[in-house]
């Protein structure tokens, strides 16, 4: 099964994982191991490759799957939302974070950036979704929210389409007025390419996180590797999860 252990020094008994897209049962363009459910999809394929993603990490009693929606809503994944069992409706959400062993927090994704957060006790864990938008609204800002000392905080950047493929318009460019320059590219006309990575390592270390890990796997150019919706429309999600082992 393809799943990515990050090089990211973490504490002991905290876990991360972010999966590729072969080694499950989809069949195409959701081939193969597509953990989307809203995507169109086989719902019995859905489920056996959630399953097995699950049995396939020691520690994880349950995930947390969420009704992303691009907002800046983080869950508390300790408390019963629903969702945890993978036939259920998940809660719409943005981002999780837990303190209860066994318990993932997870967030599926197609290009958007994944970011996983841990303390240096290996206490709390969180997991965000960060498109533009949401990293535009503060999706990031709000799941540090969670920690009692940012400074304690590190992150990783997991698989999101990369800047010299994130071409965007000057609506973007225009929700990140204060961002560091390299982290927009000119394009042609009005067009500029975007860094998603850059965009969040410039946040996350603005916001007291000294450790940012990760960055820089681009889900478009890895077609063999990666879903891209940008890339493929109709396609499938991979998972990003972090959890403190049961």
């Amino acid at each position: 099964m393809d799943l990515h252990r990050p090089d990211w020094p973490l504490p002991d008994g905290v876990h991360a994982c972010f999966t590729g897209r072969h080694g499950g049962v989809s069949l195409p363009p959701y081939d193969s191991l597509n953990l989307g459910d809203h995507v169109g999809d086989a719902p019995d394929a859905v489920i056996s490759n959630r399953t097995a993603v699950q049995r396939a990490l020691s520690g994880i009693e349950r995930i947390q799957w969420l009704k992303q929606v691009h907002g800046t809503v983080v869950l508390d994944a300790d408390v019963s939302h629903g969702g945890e069992a993978i036939e259920s409706e998940a809660p719409v959400a943005d981002a999780s974070t837990s303190q209860q062993l066994g318990t993932a927090c997870a967030v599926m994704t197609a290009d958007c950036l994944p970011v996983l957060f841990c303390n240096s006790e290996g206490t709390r864990v969180a997991a965000a979704h960060a498109g533009w938008r949401g990293l535009a609204d503060g999706i990031l800002l709000e799941t540090l929210k969670a920690f009692d000392d940012v400074s304690q905080v590190s992150a990783y950047l997991c698989p999101a389409i990369g800047p010299k493929a994130f071409e965007v318009g000057p609506d973007v460019r225009d929700a990140f007025a204060s961002a560091p320059e390299e982290c927009f590219k000119q394009g042609r006309g009005d067009r500029w390419f975007a860094d998603l990575f850059g965009l969040a390592r410039w946040q996350l270390e603005g916001a007291g996180v000294a450790q940012v890990y990760g960055g820089g796997v681009c889900t478009y150019e890895q077609s063999e590797d990666y879903f891209s919706y940008r890339r493929d429309g109709v396609t499938g999600r991979q998972v990003s999860l972090i959890w403190i082992h049961a």
